[in-house]
């Protein structure tokens, strides 16, 4: 086992990339972990805290899995020799960030459960917001909990669903019944894969194939990755059952009815920082929202100025379309060191590093003695931007005019996206000009609510909770948040 020291970094105003997940089922009996790494590697970007990988030969003994998971990158957990002992036709993958706490081996997935009728591997991207009443129930019945994530208590309700159900996708139908909140949920069982969403599609999930495999996962660049063809996006609410006798089998049973009065809610930040700028997510290109965020914003919060440059990565293409806009030429301004994931041990106090300038340093010939505009994705503490600001300054640019892609965060989230309790929003209680001041810029201008829409082109139902308290579904009434999380 791998005894590195691994510490989180302090603090930042960046949101947490939850996690991402991978299955996949080669009918020709191909050893399938290789491209289960690859394709995990390609949605590093939705998690670097832990990773995992559990493959299973369907011709060979039944319920046998193979599996390996720990903390880090996919590439600082995995080894060709890792790779190379796991022979399986299909398997799940998953790259996790935890929202607080239960940063621990134990909590990587996939998770393997042995029960009477078999094995089953689970990878979800999400958050349970009745969790802890699914878990009391369980334990009341005699369950011992092995982690703190809402995944094995997705795990168990499956497994005791499938003791009373003729199939395992019957089993994560009836689970689907209990279960309140965001998920985007991958079951391997010892002959079927089987993707499902939640009825309000917070998360993405997709479906490919390449020659004579079927592929779910959490964003179309995944697919890209590995050369395969996407064929489509699991709807919100429904479940696919993947198996060679039938190919792509779908439920749609747990849907939300045409005339409820409910409404699916894609989570808009999917579009705004999440996903990968090459990804599709139902439908709508992460590119062109974000050069559109960037349009508005030059539509809407005007500046006179010499250069925008985007905060790397999720700003660059807003400040992209800034710059088309305005016609105020792009630049870039900082350089960011690649190679700082999330095993990066910060700084004490004492110290003169910072891990902003740890990650990000400022090229001084692009900026000094210009007026510059500079695109990020969102302020939510205000710990970073602030720092930022005055890196530009230093390096000698003569006014910085902030511009945020996103609306000022009131709420927080409680469906999978680690927007902390209001008291810790900067935006809380204080006015756009205060947090002008706060963060030292020379101007401040957010994207407007009313432009959230256009991000997807006014066709997709999105959640925008964190900006107005109004959630597709009531939230809990106490915050759990990090206690149970995946």
């Amino acid at each position: 086992m791998d005894c590195r020291i691994h510490e989180q970094m302090e603090p930042t105003d960046k949101l947490k990339e939850e996690c991402g997940v991978f299955g996949i089922y080669d009918f020709s009996g191909e050893d399938v972990a290789s491209t289960i790494y690859y394709g995990l590697f390609a949605l590093q970007h939705r998690g670097q805290e832990s990773c995992g990988i559990a493959v299973s030969d369907t011709h060979g003994p039944k319920g046998k899995v193979l599996s390996h998971k720990g903390m880090g990158l996919v590439n600082e957990v995995f080894t060709s020799e890792h790779l190379a002992q796991m022979k399986g036709d299909i398997g799940v993958g998953h790259v996790r960030y935890s929202t607080a706490g239960g940063s621990t081996r134990e909590n990587a997935q996939p998770l393997v459960l042995n029960y009477v009728k078999g094995t089953l591997g689970l990878a979800h991207n999400g958050n349970l917001i009745n969790a802890p009443e699914l878990r009391r129930e369980l334990e009341l019945g005699g369950a011992i909990f092995q982690t703190t994530i809402d995944t094995e208590v997705m795990a168990y309700h499956i497994a005791r669903e499938r003791v009373r159900t003729k199939n395992v996708e019957g089993a994560v139908a009836n689970a689907m019944k209990k279960m309140k909140g965001a998920y985007s949920l991958i079951v391997m069982s010892p002959r079927k894969l089987i993707g499902a969403r939640d009825p309000y599609g917070f998360r993405p999930l997709c479906i490919g194939k390449r020659d004579n495999a079927y592929i779910l996962a959490s964003e179309t660049c995944a697919l890209d990755t590995i050369g395969a063809e996407f064929i489509r996006d699991v709807e919100p609410g429904e479940i696919v059952t993947i198996t060679p006798t039938e190919g792509i089998v779908s439920d749609k049973s747990m849907c939300l009815k045409p005339d409820s009065k409910e409404t699916t809610g894609r989570c808009i930040f999917e579009y705004i920082y999440f996903g990968r700028p090459d990804s599709h997510l139902d439908g709508i290109s992460v590119y062109n929202s974000r050069l559109k965020a960037g349009r508005f914003l030059a539509m809407d919060s005007p500046v006179e100025a010499d250069l925008v440059v985007g905060v790397p990565e999720s700003g660059n293409v807003a400040a992209l379309g800034y710059s088309m806009e305005s016609g105020i030429p792009y630049g870039m301004a900082f350089f960011k060191n690649s190679y700082v994931g999330r095993t990066f041990i910060k700084p004490k106090q004492s110290n003169r590093e910072s891990s902003v300038r740890v990650k990000l340093n400022v090229m001084r010939e692009a900026v000094e003695g210009k007026r510059v505009i500079m695109i990020d994705d969102s302020i939510v503490r205000g710990t970073t931007s602030d720092r930022i600001v005055r890196m530009l300054r230093e390096a000698g640019a003569k006014e910085v005019h902030m511009r945020v892609s996103s609306p000022p965060f009131l709420y927080p989230c409680y469906f999978g996206t680690d927007v902390p309790a209001r008291e810790q929003l900067i935006a809380y209680n204080r006015s756009v000009e205060e947090i002008r001041q706060i963060i030292g810029a020379d101007s401040l201008g957010y994207l407007r609510l009313e432009r959230l829409p256009e991000l997807v082109d006014g066709r997709l139902p999105i959640c925008q909770g964190c900006f107005t308290g109004k959630y597709p579904l009531d939230p809990p009434k106490e915050d759990i948040r990090g206690e149970y999380d995946a």
